[in-house]
């Protein structure tokens, strides 16, 4: 059978690329292309156009940039017409897919999400037309199907696809990994300033801050593979931090501590762990936008899941280096890292146990055959 697959960013690839994988074992004969990034290629798919096309962060980015979505939507609505999958499956990225979706339920398509729309954050309402859209719809945060079940939406929970992601990788020894990349013998403290040149631009420049006050650490960028190293060069100056592009879990799996930008990085940093500081800072003008149509208590998924502040979540003013040192040293201290870790264990058992993307697939090809 064919599918073609929607992805808009780094976790969406990674996730779609493990559906991708599970979509294989499950129909040994599966045409699948993709609009995803340098995983998915590698899974299987056919690559029609990488997400870092389509890295628009925050209201006014969009705006500034919709004549040439506009033309990604139109070229990606074609691409589907010839191709004629017999499944249509979308992550995430709901700006962009919920139009395409929107488009290819009138137009006969069968329609998959894998990774709900954020409308339990923002714009409820957006739930009418998601379920006159999505044929099917699969969750990976077990309060999303709480929100939907208050819609009388049926939608399948399928547990987290990180816990699998991050079970399947394979250990590396610590000083193997610092000699292979000129790391000294220093506790590593890994910064994760996200994938997207806007966030980056906006988070590493405060993150970088704390590197004199804390000599006794190593600082080591976990930076993006889809991002050029002399864009990250222009942003640390003389800085003595080490930058090492498309090894997240690598560094995760030895850093001692974490600045982390918020997103699917959170979590995937409470699973390897890691004591960390959640930080978000956006344009003025996206953040005032955001801040009048989110209704949530917290920002990163660990609060989020947890219902409580696990993890310390510096946004927007807050996020400056005042407060980012407070934090800081507070995830250093035994107290801070030993109480955060303990709720690392209780967030994992909530979050599903191993096999989304196998459930996932499961699902989607039982359903077409």
């Amino acid at each position: 059978m064919k599918y073609y697959i929607l992805a808009g960013e780094a976790s969406g690839d990674l996730h779609g690329s493990n559906l991708i994988k599970a979509i294989q074992k499950k129909d040994a004969k599966a045409e699948i292309r993709c609009w995803g990034g340098d995983l998915m290629r590698a899974a299987g798919a056919t690559l029609i156009s990488h997400y870092k096309e389509r890295a628009f962060m925050g209201f006014l980015e969009v705006f500034t940039n919709l004549y040439k979505i506009l033309k990604l939507i139109k070229f990606c609505k074609e691409d589907i017409k010839a191709f004629q999958p017999d499944a249509l499956i979308f992550i995430d990225n709901s700006g962009f897919n919920l139009r395409i979706a929107k488009w290819a339920k009138p137009n006969g398509f069968k329609t998959f999400y894998y990774i709900s729309p954020q409308v339990w954050a923002s714009r409820a309402g957006r739930v009418k037309s998601i379920k006159e859209v999505i044929d099917h719809m699969f969750v990976v945060l077990p309060f999303v199907k709480d929100f939907y079940d208050t819609y009388d939406y049926s939608v399948k929970y399928v547990g987290h696809p990180l816990i699998d992601a991050v079970q399947s990788y394979k250990l590396i020894d610590k000083n193997s990994f610092k000699a292979a990349y000129h790391l000294d013998d220093r506790p590593i403290i890994a910064l994760l300033p996200g994938s997207r040149k806007q966030e980056i631009s906006n988070m590493l420049e405060t993150m970088l801050l704390l590197v004199n006050d804390f000599p006794q650490y190593q600082f080591v960028i976990a930076g993006a593979p889809s991002q050029e190293t002399n864009f990250y060069e222009s942003l640390i100056g003389s800085q003595k931090v080490s930058l090492i592009k498309g090894k997240t879990y690598d560094i995760l799996n030895c850093a001692t501590a974490a600045l982390v930008t918020s997103g699917t990085a959170t979590l995937e940093t409470a699973l390897f762990k890691v004591p960390q500081v959640v930080c978000y800072k956006g344009s003025a003008i996206s953040y005032a936008i955001a801040k009048r149509i989110v209704k949530l208590k917290y920002i990163s998924l660990v609060n989020l899941v947890m219902d409580q502040e696990v993890v310390k979540e510096l946004i927007q003013e807050a996020f400056n280096y005042e407060n980012l040192k407070a934090a800081f040293n507070h995830i250093l201290a035994d107290k801070g890292r030993s109480e955060m870790i303990l709720q690392y264990e209780h967030l994992e058992s909530k979050l599903g146990g191993v096999g989304a993307s196998d459930k996932t697939a499961d699902s989607i090809v039982g359903l077409l055959k």
